[in-house]
């Protein structure tokens, strides 16, 4: 979505009629400021003993809330919110356009990113995927592209997919992110960058003796549909990969470079039998989308996607009633995400574990520059410190993608505290923040200097513990000192 017309007229007239989009970050922030993506003038935290409800809604369906995020969904209420949210395309993201349309590789095609060097793509991919995580109105959406982009992770660092990955993220993920099930994994099965990365374009039967390429086939049965213990055998994914054979991309002539063709003197066009539904001999490019319906409408399929997203907004260890009941869900809307997720993000289960799920580097450093409602362009400095946390994006070598557990990123906590103290100090390079604005907003009618208990209650979202409170009772340096210890603390690692 681009800038309305409106906010595009009010954004000349405060830069003095120059091009909004013209690069400069000062002219960005300023209008982004004075068009209301700022700190208001007064919070009011949740004084609760227990993590307040709406808090933890913004927590789970988006990286938490910015200040003043919570006061607006109490007064709309949370059923009104999550409509919104659910509906993306109807709300107004011209902030976060303003940041994030700049980046000119991103809406290339993918034959013109060829142009381009590694590591220019790579840096725009990364800082577009953070900025929209920092600023887009359309939380949700966001956190979905998290999560399928983990789902079907490609590796940034494997052959041609550092010139794929942006088509991808914007043709695959970010258009289906929300949308059905089997057209996401149709989508992402003749993406161009998964054809690379999981060499769907070396799967080729021009002859009786070739050997279909078995790679792709393997991940669609175990990693994105039916799961590891889906049933299916070994046979299945043999014939899968025959199903798949032929699908080529365009390295040179008069066709884009990186675009995908269908090649049926490389197709396999026997008769194939999948998961025991048997799919007719001269099929041709069709075999793709019968072995789509097959494996997408599977009862294991429904059975896998639903843990994984309840693990994902509920707990890591998801609870088997809900696990059943979104699962019935995902079969009797046959894959309408909007649905699924709303049957989750309403359930009793989802409020009895507020606080319990570990922040991965990525959410923990975007929920933090949220909470404290940070001025970022997303540069350097800051992409290294989520280098140095193990959580670059688009950079996890095997097809499994992140993992959403704990244990792994337990050794990333170091980097996470000198992130903290280095923020709240205003010490992070191309990151503004102010303690003094924040302090004021959450004591407007007091020259007192923040305490531990009003930090907590709001980038926790409840009281703080009298132990909490004596562990740092002792750091009185100042609003910052006490800021950043708030913000490397147990209690904010979890949400």
């Amino acid at each position: 979505m681009r800038l309305s017309r409106r906010k595009v007229l009010q954004l000349t007239a405060l830069l003095g009629g120059g091009t909004v989009l013209s690069g400069c970050d000062g002219a960005i922030s300023e209008a982004s400021r004075r068009l209301g993506l700022t700190i208001p003038d007064r919070l009011n935290p949740p004084n609760g003993k227990e993590i307040d409800p709406n808090f933890h809604l913004l927590s789970r369906a988006g990286y938490g809330p910015w200040p003043g995020d919570l006061e607006r969904v109490k007064t709309m209420g949370a059923s009104a919110w999550l409509d919104e949210q659910l509906n993306p395309e109807k709300i107004d993201d011209g902030l976060c356009e303003l940041r994030a349309r700049r980046f000119e590789t991103i809406y290339l095609s993918p034959g013109d990113c060829y142009e381009f060097k590694n590591n220019v793509l790579r840096d725009d991919l990364t800082r577009y995927t953070l900025l929209r995580a920092i600023y887009s109105k359309r939380q949700l959406l966001e956190v979905m592209v998290a999560f399928w982009t983990d789902h079907l992770n490609i590796n940034l660092e494997k052959g041609d997919c550092i010139y794929l990955k942006a088509g991808d993220d914007r043709w695959v993920v970010r258009a289906h992110a929300l949308g059905n099930f089997k057209e996401l994994i149709k989508s992402s099965c003749l993406s161009p960058a998964m054809l690379v990365y999981l060499d769907g374009k070396e799967n080729r039967r021009a002859r009786p003796t070739d050997v279909p390429n078995e790679n792709y086939a393997r991940e669609l049965l175990e990693l994105h549909t039916l799961g590891v213990d889906g049933g299916y055998t070994q046979e299945d994914v043999y014939e899968a990969a025959r199903c798949l054979t032929g699908w080529k991309l365009h390295q040179k002539g008069e066709f884009a470079k990186g675009s995908v063709y269908f090649d049926s003197a490389s197709h396999d066009d026997g008769e194939k039998v999948v998961l025991g539904k048997t799919i007719a001999r001269g099929g041709g490019q069709n075999d793709v989308d019968r072995l789509i319906d097959i494996v997408t409408n599977h009862p294991s399929t429904a059975r896998y996607i639903a843990t994984k997203l309840v693990r994902y907004f509920v707990s890591d260890d998801p609870p088997s009633a809900l696990v059943g009941t979104v699962a019935d869900k995902f079969r009797g809307t046959r894959g309408d995400i909007r649905l699924v997720i709303r049957t989750i993000l309403t359930s009793e289960q989802f409020q009895q574990h507020k606080g319990e799920k570990f922040k991965r580097p990525f959410r923990y450093m975007v929920s933090a520059l949220r909470g404290i409602g940070a001025d970022t362009h997303a540069k350097s400095g800051l992409v290294e410190y989520l280098s140095r946390m193990g959580h670059g994006p688009f950079q996890y070598p095997t097809p499994d993608g992140y993992p959403e557990e704990m244990m792994p990123w337990l050794g990333t906590l170091l980097w996470r505290w000198n992130f903290a103290l280095a923020l709240a100090g205003n010490d992070l390079p191309s990151v503004s923040v102010s303690s003094e604005q924040l302090a004021s907003a959450l004591l407007p009618d007091s020259k007192s200097d923040l305490d531990t208990d009003l930090l907590i209650r709001h980038f926790v979202g409840r009281k703080a513990t009298e132990a909490e409170i004596q562990a740092l009772k002792s750091f009185k340096k100042g609003n910052s000192d006490l800021l950043g210890l708030v913000l490397a603390c147990p209690a904010f690692q979890r949400f």
